[in-house]
């Protein structure tokens, strides 16, 4: 966590702070319930929320949802008030006016990075969403992580999907609550273009989407935490988050577990060290593999260290525990796990013994 620290301000700081928060108390709260794949439940979740405050005696309105809905969902919207779309060239776009002569304290929007057609006031939903904010109407809505326009192509090269409706991750940081939205596998869809299914994604996607998403969403909880204290003059000093400990091995993913533990370093201004043992028993073509893992990780600026030991969960433990470790990256497949291949079944005992630490398992062929 962040360490703060306080000092007293100066007139001017003290005006902008006072005016920083009149702004805020003004502006509508937004809520984003992100899915990080097709499937997860986004909008049921973005509408059952609704469902309970107007149980509460909230004032809410639904000021766009889908033209179809499953069962679940319409049941979440049916107590509510539905302000209707309007037909705009063949577009249904979402009644700005009518919401703001409404002025209800919450608005349901269901698909935000919806485009709106030419000659409307804004391109984009998501701007139409920024108005009701400005007019101080709280704003839940919902979007899946391949419409973020800084993740599209990252998104792209996991699904295979591509979109052209998205919106900015400024937008996003501009939330005062964000929600991943996480569902089991066989949930989760691949859906084309028409609305079709194009199969479900397989294991590895599910978890690098994830991971985006995570990332993404601890963004805008930074952004947050900075508006809060922009607005009641408090310094930051940020300290290390994450020290990250990949574990290289001869069928290791090494690429994969690298350049994932690097995100997460940049990410939360960590640690990543990359660790190998020498194992007699190993073909040159392990040693190989292992070396190779190895000039990657030195090109990712990681730390490179080599443990010796004749327990492989003992010695990887010790050091994680001597240096603060707080993620293991390990690879596995299936039963057939690295660490039963080398040293026998020991990827359970690593994760029982593992106390305090995170470990995360990589798929590998």
């Amino acid at each position: 966590m962040p360490t703060l620290s306080e000092r007293k301000p100066t007139p001017e700081q003290i005006l902008q702070q006072l005016e920083s928060e009149e702004e805020h108390q003004a502006r509508g709260r937004l809520k984003i319930f992100l899915g990080y794949a097709s499937g997860v439940g986004k909008s049921f979740r973005m509408l059952d929320e609704g469902r309970r405050r107007h149980e509460r005696g909230q004032d809410v309105v639904v000021g766009a949802i889908q033209p179809k809905l499953a069962p679940d969902v319409l049941h979440a919207v049916s107590s509510l008030e539905i302000i209707p779309l309007l037909h705009v060239n063949g577009v249904l776009v979402m009644d700005v006016p009518t919401i703001l002569h409404r002025a209800p304290k919450v608005c349901l929007v269901d698909g935000l990075a919806y485009d709106n057609p030419p000659g409307s006031p804004h391109e984009k939903r998501w701007q139409d969403v920024a108005q009701l904010l400005d007019a101080g109407i709280s704003v839940i809505t919902s979007v899946n992580l391949q419409h973020i326009e800084e993740k599209r192509e990252q998104v792209e090269a996991i699904t295979g999907k591509h979109v052209t409706e998205t919106v900015p991750l400024s937008f996003l940081q501009m939330a005062d609550e964000i929600v991943v939205v996480d569902a089991p596998p066989e949930s989760c869809m691949n859906v084309s273009e028409d609305g079709k299914s194009a199969g479900k994604l397989n294991q590895i996607q599910l978890s690098e989407l994830r991971e985006v998403a995570l990332l993404l969403a601890a963004d805008v909880v930074d952004k947050q935490l900075e508006r809060y204290l922009a607005r009641h003059g408090i310094q930051q000093l940020w300290g290390t988050q994450e020290r990250i400990l990949v574990w290289l091995s001869p069928r290791a993913d090494a690429k994969r577990m690298l350049e994932s533990g690097a995100r997460n370093r940049d990410r939360f201004h960590g640690e990543l060290i990359a660790a190998h043992m020498n194992r007699s028993e190993w073909s040159s073509e392990q040693r190989e593999a292992v070396q190779r893992g190895l000039e990657l990780a030195r090109e990712k600026g990681a730390e490179i260290v080599e443990l010796d030991g004749e327990d492989a969960v003992d010695t990887v433990l010790r050091f994680a525990r001597q240096r603060g470790i707080t993620q293991i990256y390990v690879g596995h497949k299936g039963r057939e796990s690295l660490w039963e291949r080398a040293f026998g079944s020991d990827l359970d005992r690593l994760i029982r013994s593992a106390e305090g630490i995170d470990v995360r398992v990589f798929p590998h062929s």
